[in-house]
């Protein structure tokens, strides 16, 4: 059996993580706390609609409230439980220092609270805000979700993502000189990129200090430059199967230390234009485990 798992997985789970360093479960409380995102001001990166958003979330309410209302959803499947506040909708440190303590000092004085997750970009994380990351890392487990996408930088000015792979590179680097958790983001599938292309990105990340990892599939939502790209040139939009096959072959080119948080996304669907497929994702994580059975792989074989 894979070592980093409580549920015959065959990659390092986050439950597992969270279960060990705690002994206890948690779990992360996803919240929109307003703020903005500094790419939008050149068009944002092209499948950006509203910012990232959680399924749940209302941002119509106060963070404290958000926290509130999450948490006992959650605590009605997982009673008994420790939480992590994550700041996951647009870029959250792209604020003065004195707004982000406004917002995430409360958070952290709640109970059961165990830690803080913030979403951001490589390139929005100035030298004042780093020394408060540093200091918050002092006092509650902090993780820091740096989004990169692709290692192509020829991708990366397609998307319009407004930095090149060196920036990600750089602030990995300044975040784990400060003994701060790290969690890269890519996406699979991104316009005109191949297999290969992928797998150089994991390959990428896994050279790097990171400590987690999040794996998105490219998906068409409305209202996007993504959505118009695709209606005029209809790229290659990955099948099921093929993106099985891409995160299999990743998975094992990833250190088994890395945490596994995620390997699919959670679309919202009445925005969604395509994959249809990824609206099933237990259906497509069962999927997986079955692909990784069947070639009898375990994360990390490749860097053995």
């Amino acid at each position: 059996m894979f070592k980093y798992t409580l549920d015959n997985k065959r990659y390092h789970t986050f439950n597992f993580f969270l279960k060990t360093k705690f002994n206890k479960k948690v779990f992360k409380v996803a919240l929109d706390a307003g703020f903005t995102c500094p790419n939008k001001k050149t068009g944002g990166c092209i499948f950006c609609s509203e910012g990232s958003k959680s399924n749940i979330t209302d941002n119509n309410k106060s963070v404290l409230e958000q926290f509130e209302e999450v948490k006992n959803i959650m605590l009605k499947k997982w009673p008994d439980s420790y939480y992590i506040p994550y700041l996951q909708a647009n870029t959250n440190t792209y604020e003065s220092v004195d707004k982000l303590k406004e917002i995430y000092e409360p958070l952290l004085k709640l109970d059961n609270v165990v830690g803080l997750a913030i979403a951001t970009r490589p390139d929005c994380i100035s030298d004042e805000v780093l020394e408060y990351l540093k200091d918050i890392n002092k006092r509650t487990f902090l993780m820091v979700e740096l989004g990169l996408q692709s290692s192509n930088d020829n991708t990366l000015r397609f998307i319009n993502r407004g930095h090149n792979v060196k920036a990600f590179d750089d602030m990995v680097k300044k975040l784990k000189d400060n003994n701060i958790f790290v969690v890269a983001h890519i996406i699979n599938g991104l316009p005109y990129e191949t297999k290969e292309d992928m797998i150089n990105t994991v390959k990428h990340v896994n050279s790097l200090n990171i400590d987690a990892i999040k794996i998105h599939m490219l998906h068409v939502v409305k209202n996007t430059a993504l959505e118009k790209i695709y209606e005029k040139e209809s790229f290659h939009i990955l099948t099921k199967e093929e993106y099985i096959d891409i995160v299999c072959d990743e998975l094992e080119y990833l250190k088994p230390e890395i945490v596994i948080e995620r390997i699919t996304g959670d679309p919202i669907i009445e925005n969604l234009i395509t994959p249809t497929w990824l609206t099933k994702k237990f259906v497509l994580l069962n999927d997986i485990d079955k692909e990784m059975k069947r070639r009898n792989i375990y994360q990390g074989d490749k860097t053995k």
